[in-house]
């Protein structure tokens, strides 16, 4: 019995830490400001989970990868982000290995969306969204065919154009343009596109990221080149605007949904994850954010408005060969420094 008293006395000290830890009803998300709707997804699982959520934002992804390296503590316990930052995080083993006995809607995800670059083995991430950038036109005031990434560069289109202000996206469209990769790496293949963007400039009268759809909406540009949902809610003003699928090859991308490996409250961000993988739940996420749905549960439940919008639902031959942009390692300092010139010109 003396000698029992010492590991009671010990289990009496550690339970009480291990229940408030089981107690604590917390989740801290790190993502872009916006992305997770509150009145749709989180005060339903608030209300649901009794867990409350606590909100973080970035501006980038190159913002969050910081966050996450510099968080030695601990402090969050789900990011949402986009492939190719994801793939940095998980080759620096900032991920942690889902538990799949607690994701029972695990099965819904639309295998199409899974084992990617980067996570080939299915280990870490949840899809999100998709998505793919176009190029939307006004009929009324671009005459020529738009068949294409070269297509922007017609002198027809002179301070016509607005683009998204992007270094990846942009430079890579001018790879693709001429033939080459959107992750380029040889400095010389790279000279090469600096010299045919600036062959682009005059065409260029707005570099707007976040609200390119504006331009178009109102007239301001008659063509543009930006991420699907601005070219839905473009559509969604404008629908005699006209959508164009790239014959050199669309890029592709999907947001996905993680764990950090030093998540302070793992159970609960399954819980979460388990939570948006839910069908009703999964529409909501594609139609308030106008991406492509990741849910092939969700799909039935999906609006006759959203599965007829050229850019959400595209034809798989149309689609045809999409490439994600990657990480392209100390290369990404020329992509860099090649923006900011064209930028100044």
């Amino acid at each position: 019995m003396k000698r029992m008293l010492p590991l009671l006395l010990a289990l009496l000290l550690i339970l009480p830490a291990f229940a408030h830890a089981q107690e604590e009803k917390v989740l801290n998300i790190l993502t872009w400001a916006d992305y997770v709707n509150g009145p749709m997804i989180l005060e339903p699982f608030e209300r649901e989970t009794g867990i409350r959520v606590n909100y973080n934002y970035f501006d980038s992804n190159e913002e969050m990868l910081i966050k996450l390296q510099a968080d030695k503590a601990g402090s969050y316990d789900i990011v949402l982000a986009s492939d190719y930052i994801i793939d940095i995080a998980r080759n620096e083993g900032l991920l942690l290995s889902l538990d799949k006995s607690l994701l029972s809607n695990w099965e819904n995800i639309d295998p199409v969306f899974q084992c990617q670059f980067y996570d080939p083995e299915n280990e870490y991430t949840v899809p999100y969204v998709a998505g793919t950038p176009l190029i939307i036109y006004d009929p009324a005031y671009v005459t020529i065919p738009i068949t294409g990434y070269n297509s922007l560069w017609d002198e027809s289109l002179k301070d016509s154009l607005v683009i998204m202000d992007d270094a990846r996206n942009v430079i890579g469209i001018t790879l693709k343009a001429m033939g080459y990769s959107f992750n380029v790496t040889d400095p010389g293949e790279l000279a090469a596109a600096e010299e045919k963007l600036k062959g682009l400039k005059p065409n260029i009268r707005l570099l707007d990221y976040s609200t390119p759809h504006q331009a178009m909406i109102s007239g301001e540009a008659t063509i543009g080149y930006m991420f699907t949902p601005g070219v839905v809610w473009a559509l969604a003003e404008r629908p005699d605007l006209m959508v164009a699928y790239p014959e050199e090859g669309m890029g592709f991308g999907i947001d996905s949904l993680f764990i950090p490996a030093n998540a302070p409250h793992p159970q609960n961000a399954h819980a979460f994850l388990n939570f948006l993988l839910r069908p009703e739940i999964a529409v909501n996420i594609a139609e308030q954010q106008a991406y492509i749905n990741c849910n092939r549960a969700a799909d039935p439940l999906l609006s006759a408005e959203f599965k007829s919008n050229p850019a959400l639902y595209i034809p798989a031959e149309i689609l045809g060969k999409t490439e994600f942009i990657q990480d392209v390692g100390d290369a990404q300092l020329l992509y860099n420094d090649i923006w900011t010139r064209f930028k100044q010109y």
